[in-house]
Formats: C-alpha cells, structure tokens, sequence
C-alpha cells in the first residue's frame, strides 16, 4: 500500500531524517571529527569500547563495539585547538547506525569550561532501534549572559537558546562526547558526520543590552525579535486568515467512508450497542462504535481556548501593548496559582493574560466562542480526526458532535512517603479515596454516559515508581497512614508474630506497634522482597479497583481507560490489566511501531499524548520530542501515527495538543511548540497535511 500518499515530499524529509544520507558536509556545516583511512583511532579517547574504520555504502564510518562495563561506554573527541568556537551555529549533530542485534539508547554531549565554579555540559539521549540510522542532533543551548540571567524565568525554553541557569559557552567547546546510555549488553553502531550545523537565530541576546530587548512579546502573544511565516502583524491578517481557512475547510471536508462517530462505515459491521466498546479482532485489538464498526481513536488534547494562558506578574516588561483595565480584552486577564514547578512555585496566586482567547475575540468578534466551539468540531473532521481528547472544554465535547474523553481525578490524600513529578502518589486504602474517586466521578456522570463517550480517564501521570518502591514509601510513612496500617496488618497475618517477620527481614522491631512508628525502609530490601512485592501489588490493585468501580457506578456502560501511566512498571501494568477496559499510557517517544506490553500481556492500549516541535515559528521550546522544522514535525508526526495505527495492541493515539502554549510559559512553564495552531489560531499547514493523510488511510492501514 502507498504510505505517503500525497505527503511524499513530507515522507521524503523523513526517510533523510530517519536514514542520514551520507552526503558530504555542507559548506557552512563546521566538520568536528574527519572519519577516514587516516583518522588516528589512538587521539580518540574511549571508554569500554573497540574502535575501528568501516565502509557503510562507499563512505569511511567510525565502527563501536560497545561493552557494558561502564554507564556510559563511548567515545570522546576533542579540538586539536584547545577549543572550537561555535557561537554561531545552531546543533551539533552525528549521524548513528545501530548495526546491532537490539535497540540502544544514544547520547550527543557537548562541555564547555566551568561557568561559576561548576562544569557546563548539555547532552541529549535518543533511542535507535536495531538495524536502523538516525541524525542525532544536540541543540547548542547557551548560558544566558550575567546580565539577563535575572530577567529571564517562568519559562522552560528561553530566546536566542538561551537558559539563565544552564547551558554552557558556545565559543569554548572543549569536548564533544558520543556514548551508549545505561547498556545491560554489548552493542555495536556506526557514527560519521559529527559537525556543528545550522546558524544560530536571535544572536543578539548574547550581546545586546538588556534594555533593548525588553518587551520581547507582541500585542498577539507572539515573540518580537524574529520573523517567520505565518506570523501576525496586525489585525487585517487575522481576518484574512478566516477567508483562506474557509476556502481549506471547503475543499477538505473530511475522510469519506465514515460513520457520524468517525468509525469505518466501510469496514466490518459488528453488533451496535448504542455504546462504545472495545473487541479484538484477528489478533488486533480495536475500538467499537455506537454503530457497530470499528473504530480507532484518532484525536487532539486540550481542544480549548486557554492554552495561551501565561503569567505576568513579575514580568510585566516583557509584554508590549497589554490591553488596557477598561478594554474589552481585559476580560482575558485572570488569576492562577497551579505551579507544580518552576519559578512560580510556591509563590501564591499570580496574575495572568489569555493570549488565545484574546486573539480569537480580535479574529471572531462577539461570538466568538461559539464560533470557536463550531470550528474546532469542523476543523477535526477535515484534519481527519475522530476524537476530542484529554483537558477540552465541556462547551465544546457537549455539543455531542465528536467522540470525546472524560477524565476525573481520584482521592487525593497522600501517601506521606512517597514522591513524584507532579506529586505524591494517592493512598487507595484511605475511606477518602473512594469518596472523593466517587465524588468527582459523579460531577462527570451526564457527560460520561453520552454516546458520544469514549471513555473515562481517572487520573494522569502518577509517579509509580520501580517496581516495589510505593510499598517502600508506605514503610517510610507515619503510622497514621491507612496504606501502612493495611501493610501490616498482611504482614501480621502472614507472619503472626513480630519475631518471624524479623527473622526473615533482618530486622529488630519489638512490637508491631513499633514497626508502624517506624519510618525507615528495611535494611535489607532483598529480605523483604518478597512482601515488598506483594504489597506493591496490593496497593494497584486497590487503586485499579476503586476507580473502576467508581466509573462503573455512574457510568456502567462507559470504558474504564486507567490512569494515562507515564513512569511505571510491570507491577502496575499488570494490575492495571485487571481492571481497565484500555490501558493507557502517555508515550513522549520517536515511534511505538514497536511497543508491547509487560510479561506478554495483550490487552488493548491508547495513548493519551505524544508530541513533537520545532524551533522555526518564534517559539523557545520544542516540547519533549525536538523536530529540526515544521516539515520535520510533521514528518515524525506521520511516522509516530502510523507505526501506532499498524500496532495490534494500540487502539489511538491523542496528540498533545490542539494550541500552541503561551510563548511566555503556562504557570510551570511548559512554552512548548506543539499545536496544531499557533497562538494566533492560524493552523500549521505541514502537520495539518500530515493529519490529513492518516485521517484518509488509517483504516486501510490498519
């Protein structure tokens, strides 16, 4: 079957992307490491690796054959002057072949001397599946100048690739290192074409004065410093921009062979339940319509009017043209005080701007939320989406006009031990859980039993941890804590008496009163393994359980999706198994073509995000997986999409996310280029196309 349809320029980039041509360095690339019959192999300085001088396809390579003694078997290549000064470039970047038998993971190193006392390196860590070559490329972040490190913060990703409190000086690189990450085995890879590449934008941050570059944010929420396509310049150009995406959305109606759900009309009819469900069929899992066809869940998070919501207290001067108090935009000024992270944490409530709903009340008018709400549906149908995913907007999903999620969040008191990303992970054993599980459930129960619910998703990207670590966290508690008091009362069933769990433990508690006052890990973890595990276990099991069952009592005839698992391990996965209708899990990676899993399960999945950016349209950061531009973003895009739709276990992926992110940073930060519209609600035609494509084919592909 033809993959890339009309995409083939698009797939062409990322055959080159994915493949590296061995072309010759470009003119202004600046070559780091010659690869030749000459090169001396002894100047190179390795760690747990042979070196040697291969031909790949006519062309001298540098052959590793990596051991895994060490953490970070590789090679170091240093300048033959002290020092290279790449200033002016934008990456370095390697081309890696992966001639071994399994997947390894990558890592691009640049150092410079110390800045404060502290040594400065960046690095990057790419997966390479076996058999396959890739470009890896490492962004030349710098150290922002003493001048501008305290006038920049809020923010993940910082102009002129710039951070204030990270990076390293670009005009004295003295290492460049290329190594194999944690290896369990021996591999063996290829590398050529280690060069610094790209010219770097917004030079001018690293030598301007401060008080030239401040405001660097325009009327629109855009950066000021840089031009680009597609950039706003007054409000003329958002009016024009409606007439050119009218005429888009008239020629692109939408996929044909749907049902109203966006299911395969042309596919197999099954029974119609009227509901959502899932089936497996030939060895593939799928999704089920309300009609009876079957269905694979092609959708966008965020599908709302805020995602460029940023704060500006503290950062007023970086802002040109605010509307004024007694403007009619002035009602996108709002409060918040969600920062997990960053430098608003922990400092209270915080004043903000919308630029989006700004931006779209200056496109719109006065009706434009409605207008919004109406687009959103039609603009999804002709990018070939079916589904409205994680974090949209009620108003939008509950005009019942495309398959959407629902998600709640469960109990919310902790176990006091444990840790996490976005917090502590939620005690199951506590009475509140349940309630507050069913509670929020509730809230949700009109929308959750729609026809046009997919399902349910209770909670997002808790911190699971190694495998026994929650049942560790849950020792290191006080006795107070239901999960602990659960823990031992197993444990005093299983043992009886204290003295028998300290023979087998190792330990010398006196009472099991004691025990629960006690507040530190076992001293020899292997000792305890066994009820360690168990109780880890246990404590998913009960989470999987009480969400299950609080989904099913308002919802009965609605999926139980899980709980969109982002650091996990087979433990949970398994208990989630149990429970869940689909697992979920969100997947920041190049492709899951290839994913499965734990311990030969088979249970259908659905990815709740993924994402990809790129740094050509004014933006500071790519998210977590970098693109060198547009066309690379929707390369990778259609890449990452249609490994999934060929995976039997995955039943749909859901793109993080609909909108850019405020250029300035949401309340943690998070800046990231990963919409499918830009802050000014102008959509990004190269991802569009890419959509496009899968929305037309996926089926068949499938």
């Amino acid at each position: 079957m033809h993959r890339c349809s009309r995409l083939a320029s698009f797939c062409f980039v990322f055959v080159l992307l994915l493949v590296g041509s061995q072309r010759p360095a470009a003119a202004d690339d600046h070559v780091l490491l010659t690869v030749g019959p000459d090169t001396d192999l002894s100047a190179i300085e390795t760690r747990d690796v042979q070196l040697s001088i291969a031909d790949h396809e006519g062309q001298p390579v540098l052959r590793l054959e990596a051991g895994h003694q060490q953490r970070w078997p590789g090679i170091t290549v240093v300048p033959a002057q002290d020092r290279w000064d790449l200033t002016e470039r934008e990456a370095v970047s390697v081309v890696v072949r992966n001639t071994g038998e399994h997947p390894l993971r990558f890592g691009l190193r640049a150092d410079s001397p110390n800045i404060d006392g502290q040594q400065q390196y960046i690095q990057v860590v790419e997966d390479v599946p076996e058999g396959q070559q890739k470009t890896v490329r490492l962004p030349l972040t710098r150290r922002a100048p003493a001048a501008l490190r305290d006038k920049l913060f809020g923010m993940r990703g910082y102009p002129g690739q710039m951070n204030p409190d990270q990076g390293i000086d670009a005009s004295q690189v003295t290492a460049i290192l290329c190594f194999v990450s944690q290896p369990d085995r021996d591999h063996t890879l290829e590398l050529s074409q280690l060069r610094a590449t790209g010219e770097l934008e917004d030079s001018i941050w690293l030598t301007a004065e401060p008080e030239t570059l401040f405001p660097m944010i325009d009327r629109f929420g855009q950066y000021k410093h840089r031009t680009w396509p597609g950039k706003v310049s007054d409000e003329q150009d958002l009016q024009q921009r409606i007439a050119i995406e009218d005429r888009d959305l008239a020629e692109h109606v939408g996929p044909d062979g749907l049902t109203q759900y966006g299911g395969w009309l042309d596919g197999p009819e099954l029974e119609a339940t009227g509901r959502f469900r899932v089936t497996n069929r030939d060895g593939k899992w799928w999704l089920v319509d309300p009609e009876g066809r079957l269905f694979w869940s092609y959708g966008i998070d965020c599908v709302r009017w805020t995602t460029g919501t940023t704060p500006i207290t503290d950062r007023e001067f970086y802002f040109a043209d605010l509307p004024a108090k007694d403007s009619p935009l002035a009602v996108f000024y709002g409060r918040g005080s969600w920062a997990p992270h960053g430098y608003y944490h922990n400092r209270g409530t915080y004043r903000t701007f919308n630029f989006t709903g700004s931006n779209l009340a200056r496109k719109y008018g006065e009706s434009w939320r409605q207008t919004f709400q109406q687009r959103s549906h039609q603009r999804l149908r002709s990018w070939g989406l079916n589904t409205i995913g994680n974090w949209s907007d009620p108003e939008i999903y509950g005009t019942a006009q495309t398959p959407y999620v629902v998600t709640v969040n469960s109990g919310r008191l902790p176990i006091e031990g444990s840790s996490g990303y976005w917090g502590q992970f939620p005690d199951p054993f506590d009475p509140s859980f349940r309630e507050t599980t069913e509670r929020n459930m509730a809230a949700q129960q009109q929308a959750a039993n729609s026809p046009w619910c997919l399902g349910v998703f209770v909670d997002n990207e808790l911190s699971w941890g190694e495998e026994v670590s929650l049942a560790v966290a849950t020792l290191e508690s006080p006795a107070k804590q239901a999960a602990k008091q659960a823990f031992i009362a197993d444990l005093q069933e299983k043992y009886e008496s204290i003295e028998r769990l300290n023979d087998t433990w190792g330990t010398d508690h006196r009472s099991w009163e004691a025990l629960s006052e006690h507040q530190q890990p076992p001293p020899d973890r292997q000792r305890a393994l066994a009820d360690l595990q168990a109780f880890a276990t246990r404590i998913a099991d009960r989470y999987f359980d009480v969400c299950r069952q609080a989904v099913k009592k308002y919802a009965p005839d609605t999926l139980y999706l899980g709980c969109r698992f982002a650091w996990v391990n087979d433990r949970a996965v398994q208990s989630a198994a149990k429970y869940c209708d689909v697992i979920s899990y969100n997947l920041y990676r190049e492709s899951v073509a290839r994913f499965r899993l734990p311990a030969a399960l088979d249970a259908p999945v659905i990815i709740g995000e993924f994402h990809f950016g790129a740094l050509d349209r004014g933006m500071f950061h790519t998210g977590l997986r970098a693109t060198a531009n547009q066309q690379g973003r929707a390369a990778a895009y259609l890449n990452y999409v249609r490994g999934a739709v060929e995976n039997p276990q995955l039943v749909g992926t859901h793109w993080f996310q609909f909108g850019d992110q405020a250029t300035t940073g949401r309340g943690d930060g998070e800046n990231y280029q990963i919409g499918f519209l830009d802050i000014c609600d102008t959509p990004y035609p190269e991802i569009i196309a890419a959509s496009r494509d899968v929305g037309r084919h996926m089926y068949r592909w499938r």
